[in-house]
């Protein structure tokens, strides 16, 4: 299994849809190149991801809450975008259904097949710790797909936000 500090993203940006492939924890300590990525792949119109979970490990709220921001801005797109999710484990699926994300997000391993496996995946570099912002919009993200959330997120987004304040 990836350590955290560990670069844990596959990613094909050749595919279509964009293929992605996470291994190890997802999480705040290794994200920030991911959205990154994700806003490139985005600002060249491409609108369709399938996300890979087999090797994952697990997600924290800053993760999920980048691919709920994700999941509200590809519906939000004309024509839609999708986002599909597959080979989950049995916890993951468990967690996005707790939040809610499970209504946002396509979830379905029979459609994965073998997505993208026609071009080489490339390892993305690994950031050292998501900056507060990003950390803020994710967890704004988690509450905007399912306002439920907000007591669950409160404290989290007061700190963070004092954080982006006293920058």
């Amino acid at each position: 299994m990836s350590a955290p500090h560990k670069p844990t993203f596959l990613v094909n940006a050749h595919a279509d849809p964009v293929a992605i492939r996470i291994q190890g924890k997802a999480n705040y300590l290794n994200c920030g190149n991911f959205r990154d990525f994700i806003d490139g792949i985005l600002a060249k119109g491409h609108s369709r991801f399938v996300f890979d979970l087999e090797a994952c490990r697990g997600m924290d709220s800053t993760f999920l809450g980048i691919l709920a921001g994700l999941a509200i801005e590809l519906r939000d797109k004309q024509p839609n975008g999708t986002l599909l999710l597959c080979n989950l484990s049995s916890n993951i699926r468990e967690l996005l259904n707790n939040l809610g994300l499970d209504t946002l997000l396509f979830i379905d391993s029979d459609l994965c097949g073998d997505c993208g496996t026609e071009h080489e995946f490339t390892q993305l570099k690994n950031q050292e710790i998501a900056d507060a912002r990003e950390v803020l919009k994710a967890h704004e993200s988690l509450i905007e797909a399912n306002q439920d959330n907000a007591a669950q997120f409160e404290d989290v987004i007061s700190f963070l936000r004092s954080q982006v304040d006293r920058d």
